[in-house]
């Protein structure tokens, strides 16, 4: 006999979320149910994730629950946390993205306008990490892209919109900030060229 599919549901979500193993008492206390019944749905709940091609699986451990990566794809997690496997963002790439954060939506034209520079490296860059992205096209002649940040470029500076960004009058200068290596692995030419 199965569980009920509510039941199920929030016992998968009270592990899911648990920092530790959550014993079957504990969700009983939770949901206000039978530890019998929490007992069924852990089951019913294993037997789901032993299906062949999860992901992850249900164990028992420290007296109670939790979920893990199957053993035949921990390879594929430790490359994700792998050190460096993220690229640093340049700061070329990180004077364009203030300057759109600011100024959205603005073309390339009047970004390399600001810096001075050429600005195609850095955009491209940024849209391949998705931090911007076309927000549409400027109204004149080559009707220039327009650019804006996008909804990763928030979560990532832990903005809930784009008006919590600081007052560009109240930041101070602090000196370049250590951003290790460029997006091409060597520091310096990026930089006297503005990419």
């Amino acid at each position: 006999m199965s569980s009920p599919p509510e039941l199920k549901g929030a016992v998968e979500a009270l592990i899911f979320l648990a920092a530790e193993p959550v014993t079957v008492e504990e969700m009983a206390v939770v949901l206000e149910v039978r530890q019998e019944e929490v007992q069924g749905a852990v089951e019913d709940l294993k037997n789901d994730y032993n299906q062949s091609g999860r992901g992850i699986q249900l164990d028992e451990l420290a007296g109670g629950f939790v979920f893990s990566t199957r053993m035949e794809y921990g390879e594929y997690v430790r490359r994700l946390f792998q050190p460096g496997l993220k690229q640093r963002i340049t700061r070329a790439s990180l004077e364009t993205l203030a300057i759109i954060a600011y100024r959205q939506p603005i073309t390339r034209g009047e970004i390399e306008k600001i810096r001075g520079v050429k600005a195609e490296k850095a955009l491209f860059t940024l849209v391949k990490k998705g931090l911007i992205q076309e927000v549409g096209r400027l109204e004149k002649t080559g009707t220039p892209i327009l650019y804006g940040t996008t909804s990763a470029f928030l979560y990532h500076f832990g903005l809930a919109d784009i008006s919590e960004l600081p007052d560009p009058d109240g930041i101070q200068e602090a000196g370049p900030p250590d951003l290790g290596e460029d997006d091409s692995g060597s520091q310096g030419a990026a930089e006297k060229s503005g990419d």
